[in-house]
């Protein structure tokens, strides 16, 4: 069976991450989305895989082409001009042959376990088409579906509202046969109605996911996917290259890359991710749910709290930096405070374009986009973005006259 992933999206909500690269760009526990994703289909039997890219495509070209001495048949498609997931689909119509089918996925969705393995084993048993569905924490973003009791699909409704609501939700996986091209045309290139057309014609049956899953619609979701994945770790990892002195305290599951050094008094506390050539200075905290990217550096003294730190960062020391999403290249002084919670413990708002938004959460930190440098001894407010590439000056309480 073929695979189709689809890439190319722009997901605005996202800022300041997704300005910046492909979603399936981000790199969670020790590695992008795209290469677990890769790596999920590989167990699963598939290898021949084409990739729809369209949104800071030259990332993902780079990342495919590194992948083509993996036994993989790998292939991306330029989707071109956006104009939503059915054209996207559309891009590997010569792809597919008649009588087909083949399992399409979303590449910016999460699981704890193998989603693509657990769908197969409900088409083999159904031999029809298949989507996948679970019961998410939260209905009201997603495509939400009704079963009948035979896990047959009776009705999708792809934006609910009010109390228009069902227990489950699409999930981002699906097994479709090769007659869904000739729907999409149909239906002006409309996923929803392809879908609802499915439903009341060929079939749709459900393949249901019991385990952790979750679509990354927000920075802060960032986090959770990183604590999904690295929840389902069962080992430490530490390479041999990588140097540890002495005094080097580690606890729990700790995934250690090459040419790692990690500095006398450090302490690790695992679950954790250390990146190629990354460096963790003397009396470092590197607390539970932290990711750190590629050639990163962590100064004396710093504490890192359940964050996700992407490639070529550094951080001064004696910093703080908890419960927050730093982009790639980020330079941040010494002294510097994320501070991740409100004074009287209400949960942390986000603004995302003009609204903003409750995130739930009573402790959250900050959004650091690429290229951003903070100068020493600032203070940063709980739930604050910081877009692309902004200069924010040091603090200083004295100032040279």
């Amino acid at each position: 069976m073929k695979a189709v992933i689809l890439a190319g999206g722009k997901a605005s909500k996202l800022v300041p991450f997704s300005a910046t690269r492909p979603i399936p760009m981000l790199r969670l526990a020790g590695r992008t989305l795209f290469d677990n994703s890769i790596d999920l289909l590989k167990k699963s039997g598939i290898n021949d895989i084409f990739v729809v890219i369209e949104h800071q495509k030259e990332k993902l070209i780079r990342r495919i082409g590194e992948h083509l001495n993996n036994g993989l048949n790998l292939h991306y498609i330029e989707q071109g001009e956006s104009k939503g997931i059915g054209d996207a689909i559309m891009k590997v119509k010569n792809k597919i042959s008649p009588g087909e089918y083949f399992l399409l996925i979303y590449g910016d969705t999460v699981t704890a376990a193998n989603i693509f393995s657990k769908i197969q084993q409900s088409f083999h048993s159904f031999k029809c088409p298949v989507a996948s569905i679970c019961l998410p924490p939260s209905n009201q973003d997603f495509g939400n579906v009704f079963l009948n009791a035979h896990m047959k699909i009776t009705k999708i409704i792809e934006k609910p509202k009010g109390n228009d609501l069902g227990n489950y939700v699409l999930s981002g996986a699906y097994i479709l046969p090769e007659s869904i091209f000739k729907t999409l045309e149909s239906t002006g290139g409309s996923m929803e109605k392809a879908l609802k057309k499915l439903v009341d014609n060929e079939g749709l049956m459900a393949s249901m996911w019991e385990d952790e899953w979750l679509d990354i619609v927000y920075p802060w979701e960032i986090l959770t996917a990183n604590k999904i994945l690295m929840d389902s770790w069962e080992n430490s990892c530490i390479a041999k290259s990588a140097v540890l002195e002495s005094n080097v305290t580690i606890q729990g599951t700790v995934r250690i890359e090459d040419d790692v050094v990690v500095k006398a008094g450090a302490i690790l506390e695992g679950p954790c991710s250390i990146g190629r050539g990354s460096y963790i200075g003397n009396n470092a905290l590197i607390r539970s749910y932290t990711s750190l990217g590629h050639e990163c550096s962590v100064g004396y003294g710093v504490e890192l709290k359940n964050c996700v730190v992407l490639d070529n960062s550094h951080i001064g020391r004696l910093s703080f930096i908890g419960d927050s999403v730093l982009g790639e290249q980020v330079d941040v002084g010494a002294g510097v405070m994320t501070v991740n919670r409100a004074i009287d413990w209400e949960s942390i708002k986000v603004k995302s374009g003009k609204k903003s938004i409750d995130t739930g959460m009573p402790k959250l930190g900050a959004f650091i986009g690429d290229n951003v440098v903070i100068g020493a001894g600032n203070t940063i407010q709980p739930g604050t973005v910081i877009p692309p590439g902004k200069i924010l000056p040091a603090c200083y309480s004295v100032k040279n006259r």
